[in-house]
């Protein structure tokens, strides 16, 4: 499964780069993330419940972070097990760009999956993995957007 999307965030580059990294708000943007771990600089652990169709599952797993391009871009890969429910991994690779304090985020994401899962079909679990990224962007554009005085 492939997606690519590209969002408009009204916060300067480095901004949103650093709430890229910044694990609460992560926490905080990730749909049922319980839990996310800084491991390392380039190492996060996760805890996320989702439910996809009829399945609902924990998955535990971890996710590393190549920032060998930063601030303009980098990439991320990860696992998860989420038990009987199934398994997933992949990455994406993202850039970032500025325009006068507007930045302009471009992602390219992979994911295979495995078990239970896999046996829902690409159609729904395409759907909402589309889902679940668009919640992410909102729950990251309102953690970036300042604080009201």
């Amino acid at each position: 499964m492939d997606l690519a999307d590209e969002i408009t965030l009204h916060a300067p580059k480095s901004r949103v780069y650093a709430a890229l990294n910044d694990p609460e708000i992560l926490r905080q943007s990730i749909p049922g993330c319980e839990e996310l771990i800084k491991q390392s600089d380039t190492e996060l652990e996760a805890r996320v419940v989702l439910k996809i169709g009829p399945v609902k599952a924990r998955f535990t797993g971890t996710v590393t972070l190549d920032t060998t391009g930063a601030p303009d871009a980098f990439s991320l890969t990860g696992q998860g097990n989420g038990g009987a429910a199934g398994h997933a991994k992949g990455g994406a690779d993202v850039t970032l760009t500025e325009d006068n304090g507007v930045t302009t985020l471009r992602y390219t994401a992979r994911a295979e999956i495995g078990g239970k899962l896999a046996q829902l079909g690409s159609r729904l679990i395409q759907s909402t993995a589309k889902k679940l990224a668009a919640q992410f962007f909102a729950n990251f554009q309102q953690a970036l957007a300042p604080a009201e005085v």
